[in-house]
């Protein structure tokens, strides 16, 4: 498996930005997220204070960012990282598509929306999961209800259903809903998960309760307390330093994950300032080692 420098987490302004900087710096970088950058930026319907770039509309610096990345040939991998695991010398990456080694990672994956549910923690890998291509094949034969945040995870919900008898998906979003046949829609809203021992065993929403063998809850990012073993927080943020690392070494967190206020220019800012951070580590790690 190839193991990169830098693991850049996230494709808004922090994520692209650091991609510039880490290339830029000759390191050889993974930038994961969605090839449409940020949705939060796509939307946006004028931004006034990004330097250079009067009154440009959301869809406008999208555009320049991905040009950007285009035009330095640096690639987005598509896939949604669910687990980060420090090992020492490096950093093990769990995507639903598949794993991802790298000795360093920067975290730029916006601000996890919402709190969790109850019990949803508690019970994370143990009948709750934030992957359905990662955990599918567990469920084989099994009822399983999927929580989805955005009509990409329709997609999670067609490939659940090839191994479970049964799924039910709760869409958290007013777009029209596309899934395979079989799979019985529900516009209700998750209130608790469910337990019995030391397992959940279901989902009350705002309507009923359900009885399930797994529960899927697929938002667009992850929390960073899950996503990070270990990783200290400060509030619904990551803690991090001056130069943007965290508690984790090797890590490294910029943008709105790392703290309000919640600008673009302020993200790319940080962007940068990670990056180098993070190549500055590498190479004292690289000069402690002989």
């Amino acid at each position: 498996m190839e193991r990169y420098d830098i693991a850049i987490i996230g494709t808004g302004p922090a994520g692209i930005s650091a991609a510039i900087t880490a290339t830029i710096r000759k390191k050889n970088i993974l930038l994961i997220g969605s090839a449409s950058s940020s949705d939060k930026v796509a939307k946006a319907h004028e931004i006034r204070n990004y330097p250079g770039l009067p009154a440009v509309s959301g869809a406008g610096l999208q555009e320049a960012l991905l040009g950007h990345l285009s035009r330095m040939d640096i690639s987005i991998t598509e896939d949604k990282i669910t687990l980060i695991y420090p090992m020492g010398e490096y950093f093990s990456m769990q995507g639903a598509n598949g794993m991802y080694e790298a000795s360093s990672v920067i975290l730029a994956t916006g601000v996890v929306s919402g709190k969790p549910l109850p019990n949803e923690e508690e019970f994370l890998g143990r009948g709750v999961s934030y992957c359905a291509t990662c955990d599918a094949a567990l469920y084989k034969g099994k009822t399983v209800g999927i929580v989805g945040w955005s009509p990409k995870e329709e997609a999670e919900a067609d490939f659940m259903k090839e191994y479970a008898d049964t799924v039910y998906y709760f869409p958290q979003y007013k777009d029209e809903v596309h899934v395979a046949d079989g799979i019985t829609v529900l516009h209700e809203k998750p209130v608790e998960i469910t337990a019995g021992g030391f397992k959940a065993n279901g989902l009350v929403t705002d309507q009923n309760s359900y009885t399930f063998d797994g529960v899927f809850l697929l938002r667009d990012s992850v929390s960073p307390k899950q996503l990070v073993p270990g990783l200290e927080m400060d509030g619904p943020h990551v803690k991090v330093e001056r130069n943007l690392s965290t508690n984790v070494p090797g890590c490294f967190a910029c943008g709105d994950i790392a703290g309000t206020p919640y600008q673009y220019i302020k993200s790319a800012g940080e962007g940068n300032v990670a990056a180098l951070s993070a190549v500055a580590w590498l190479d004292e790690r690289r000069r402690s080692q002989g």
